[in-house]
């Protein structure tokens, strides 16, 4: 039996599941580890390949094993799956990141720092606060209009939805009107909260040379470039704007068969925050286009005289995309294209 150098640790909250195999990808063990007892396993091992998904707590095993010599890389997901035989148990996942890191054409995920996934809490935390304001929003029109009040759909009218509620000549039913009004406060104490984290966006967005460089693409405002600096993973792991597009899900899947080629709705792979703020500039940008002339951008005035607009929108947002990893890799600022006379 050989040494063990590669092995597979399949991520649990307390009992992981470690497989070791050695260079011709014979089993040397096939062991269970409690966390806290987990470091001290590898401190043991010889050094060697240590192989783990890309999911909860993974950047932060692979920074800690990293530390004790050992080589780490962190597998999607959805790329160990295949490797999986028969039943799915913790022995079955251990067993199958550890021949996935053996392949030849296998990609993996950069480990990422303590600092690096420190900077990205606040735009986690922006889209949870988002998401709880846009159901607290709802649920207060949807109160609302059984009484028959009608308000606009968006955080721009929310004022009017409070107001409804704190006017004390509306007609709202007494026994609603306190409800109803524990919603309201609930609401204003959330939007301060958003605002609260854009202002730290923005102080971040300032201090930052790339945000900096990325806020000069029509469409890309601080929200937009800090979260691109924070989220997205280093220039050099793509090969071209394609593959950052294709990772942000902003390309076409694919259904080819037989040299003929058939291409559907957006993957909606990778980094969804991302993807989601992206949509929103390019959805900006389409907007004032359409409102104000697109002399600016022939390409999108022709896009926007030939297809509906939400397809123009994601087809904007992949050029957006093309473009920040061109200026990630390259360096410079953006320049808009020379119209023709």
């Amino acid at each position: 039996m050989g040494e063990v150098s590669t092995i597979g640790l399949d991520l649990a909250k307390m009992v992981f599941q470690a497989h070791g195999a050695d260079a011709s990808g014979g089993v040397i063990f096939r062991k269970k580890l409690r966390r806290d007892a987990l470091l001290g396993f590898f401190a043991g091992q010889p050094r060697c390949l240590v192989a783990m998904e890309a999911c909860a707590s993974a950047h932060y095993w692979a920074r800690e094993i990293a530390a004790l010599g050992h080589e780490v890389r962190l597998i999607p997901p959805a790329y160990v799956k295949p490797f999986v035989k028969r039943q799915k148990n913790d022995m079955a996942d251990a067993e199958a990141i550890c021949e996935a890191v053996q392949r030849p054409t296998m990609r993996f995920v950069t480990p990422k720092s303590a600092e690096a996934q420190g900077a990205a809490v606040v735009f986690r935390t922006r889209d949870l606060l988002v998401r709880q304001r846009t159901q607290l929003i709802n649920a207060l029109r949807g109160h609302l209009m059984e009484f028959g009040f009608i308000v606009r759909q968006g955080p721009g009218h929310v004022s009017k939805l409070i107001d409804l509620v704190a006017d004390p000549s509306s007609e709202l039913p007494a026994e609603a009107r306190p409800v109803l009004a524990v919603i309201a406060d609930s609401l204003q104490a959330i939007q301060a909260r958003i605002l609260l984290l854009d202002r730290e966006i923005a102080i971040r967005a300032k201090a930052d040379s790339v945000a900096k460089r990325l806020m000069t693409i029509p469409g890309i405002g601080p929200v937009v470039a800090t979260a691109l600096v924070a989220l997205a993973p280093a220039a050099s792991t793509f090969r071209r704007g394609r593959d950052f597009a294709a990772w942000l899900g902003l390309t076409p899947r694919q259904h080819s068969s037989g040299g003929t080629e058939r291409l559907g709705r957006t993957t909606k792979m990778g980094e969804r925050s991302l993807r989601k703020l992206l949509i929103l500039g390019a959805s900006s940008a389409t907007k004032v286009a359409a409102r104000d002339g697109c002399k600016a951008s022939p390409w999108l005035a022709s896009m926007l005289a030939r297809k509906p607009r939400m397809l123009v929108t994601v087809a904007l947002a992949n050029k957006m995309a093309r473009i920040v990893w061109a200026l990630m890799a390259h360096g410079g600022t953006y320049r808009a294209p020379a119209t023709a006379v």
